[in-house]
């Protein structure tokens, strides 16, 4: 039996790392739990917390890096009817999605609490009317409207009715906490 050549392996070693990596980015998870099980009411929105310091637990984004989970999102976001109030994520009733201001922040654990919990004026809860895996597939492809996740993940095929450029021609846009409007 031949041995590799040397200057095989490596070309051979790459080759084989670019298809398992690949592999992980289209990969469907039919039976698994969402990243966080914990109560949205968790999630901070400042550091100030009562007693003393507890580290604040990561979030897995684990569907930000799957181009299945971000696409499932996208149909979702058109299911539940979030186009209804967000439009195609340029805002109407609600807010935009697809720009730098974010009222309630921008990390996942954020946008989770906001479609679980509901936001006053407007934004309903569906707290027991969405699992918990397709609440953090919208996360994701709600943060995609932004530019927030990698461009290689992030839907390409805009539909027909769409007016705005498809998520992975987004440029990345640091978000900003959006000023509080204060009661008169």
């Amino acid at each position: 039996m031949h041995a590799l050549p040397a200057r095989h392996f490596l070309p051979c070693l790459c080759l084989l790392g670019l298809v398992l990596g690949s592999c992980e980015r289209e990969h469907r998870r039919f039976q698994e739990l969402a990243p966080s099980s914990r109560p949205a009411d968790a999630v901070q929105m400042s550091e100030l917390q009562p007693g003393e310091p507890t580290p604040r637990p990561q979030t897995q984004a684990q569907y930000e890096e799957n181009a299945y989970a971000l696409n499932e999102g996208k149909r979702l976001y058109q299911w539940f009817n979030c186009s209804g109030c967000h439009a195609q994520g340029g805002g109407g009733m609600g807010p935009p999605l697809m720009d730098a201001k974010w009222r309630y922040g921008s990390e996942p654990e954020n946008i989770y609490a906001t479609i679980v919990e509901g936001r006053p004026n407007g934004m309903p809860s569906y707290r027991g009317k969405i699992p918990d895996q397709q609440v953090w597939q919208i996360v994701a492809y709600v943060r995609s409207m932004s530019g927030l996740l990698r461009t290689d993940v992030a839907p390409s095929r805009a539909d027909s009715l769409s007016v705005k450029p498809p998520e992975a021609m987004k440029a990345e846009e640091k978000p900003t906490p959006a000023p509080v409007e204060q009661e008169r």
